[in-house]
């Protein structure tokens, strides 16, 4: 996934067509591409995807099935019920997600015509492997809740993924 351009809101306009082609989460109208969606724009070779967040779910775009890269981006949806396996009541997709996250999770079923994939983050070794903070610096995960900027010290919460030591590379 391309590193995040900006953050936008719905209705706002992203460019024009002549500068990109509209994806997922957005919508055209008088020769610009908008927003339909909150969230980060990134761009890459091949047209502009909105990912976003919100209270109720993430939605996520599919680059990977275990270390096979796909040549085509498929859509899934982490709801908040399926973020973590206890406590799901407490869960906040704020505090668990952030566009431009890099996440490992589980195909739990095929969704619906919008969501395409039910995806979860429930098990320990599921969650955010790769998080930027707003300063574009690779965070480093603190603790399973926590991710800090090693440049501005800051923290930010996430849903962490305990990554196993047979993928880490060295």
């Amino acid at each position: 996934m391309a590193p995040p351009v900006r953050y936008c809101i719905p209705g706002e306009r992203l460019c024009n067509l002549e500068e990109g082609s509209p994806g997922s989460g957005t919508y055209t109208r008088h020769g610009y591409i908008f927003s339909s969606l909150a969230g980060c724009l990134t761009k890459n070779s091949e047209n502009g995807a909105v990912s976003s967040i919100n209270s109720r779910f993430a939605k996520v775009h599919i680059l990977y099935v275990g270390s096979t890269p796909l040549k085509n981006s498929f859509r899934g949806t982490i709801r908040k019920e399926d973020v973590r396996a206890t406590e799901k009541d407490k869960v906040e997709i704020y505090k668990s997600f952030r566009p431009g996250d890099i996440v490992l999770a589980k195909v739990i079923s095929l969704g619906d015509a919008q969501s395409n994939y039910l995806l979860t983050t429930a098990e320990n070794e599921l969650g955010v492997v790769v998080a930027h903070s707003e300063s574009g610096v690779q965070m480093v995960p603190i603790s399973w809740c926590e991710m800090q900027c090693p440049k501005t010290h800051t923290k930010e919460f996430r849903k962490v993924a305990r990554v196993q030591p047979e993928f880490l590379q060295t």
